[in-house]
């Protein structure tokens, strides 16, 4: 159903959007920093799980009309890459924004609440949508049908990237948080590569993405 050329693209495009530092990672590197390698984990599967929910809604709601319109088919494209492409200006002028995540240590959280929290974050972040809504059907074989069970197997994919990639985050930043405190400007190099990063996977979408 969904060839071995579209999965390794398009896993390798949510690679690209997915580790860049967004919503869903700062969250979680605070969560390290602030909380603990224990909490930050716990938040990890809880952002997975309120992720996957948006791909679940994505794929009900778009997934037919998506296989039916070419029209809707280009805006969902050309949204999704102005929008990355947004988002990485954003990352580049806001870069400074990652020093905010050094507060004071606390205790651990709860795994309930940790996992809760983490959720919420997921399911409100906004890359999470132009991932499942408007990257992601770049990679379905419209012609083959079953649009919405490929979109879900998909979004699979991105959720065991973001899981991997988000625990990495924790348990680095749980790890390292002398090595970043003593050269801030370490972050600053993170956030401002990121953006760069998300500028270049908007202008590859906007002018190489699937017609088909």
């Amino acid at each position: 159903m969904i060839s071995s050329g579209h999965l390794l693209g398009y896993a390798a495009a949510s690679f690209v959007v997915i580790v860049i530092p967004g919503p869903s990672v700062v969250f979680v590197i605070g969560r390290a920093l602030a909380y603990g390698r224990r909490t930050a984990l716990s938040t990890v599967c809880g952002n997975a799980a309120g992720n996957y929910v948006v791909a679940v809604c994505v794929a009900i709601g778009i997934g037919a009309i998506v296989q039916r319109s070419e029209t809707v088919f280009t805006v969902l494209k050309l949204a999704g890459a102005l929008y990355l492409i947004w988002l990485g200006v954003g990352a580049i002028r806001r870069r400074k924004g990652l020093l905010t995540v050094f507060g004071a240590a606390a205790a651990p959280r709860p795994d309930r609440s940790a996992v809760r929290e983490g959720f919420l974050v997921g399911v409100t972040n906004p890359k999470a949508l132009i991932l499942f809504g408007a990257i992601l059907p770049q990679f379905v074989d419209r012609t083959g049908g079953h649009v919405q069970i490929q979109m879900l197997l998909l979004a699979l994919v991105s959720i065991g990237i973001g899981l991997c990639s988000d625990s990495v985050w924790a348990v680095t930043a749980s790890a390292v948080r002398n090595w970043f405190a003593r050269s801030p400007r370490r972050l600053e190099l993170v956030g401002g590569a990121g953006g760069l990063a998300m500028i270049g996977v908007g202008l590859t979408i906007a002018l190489t993405g699937r017609k088909s």
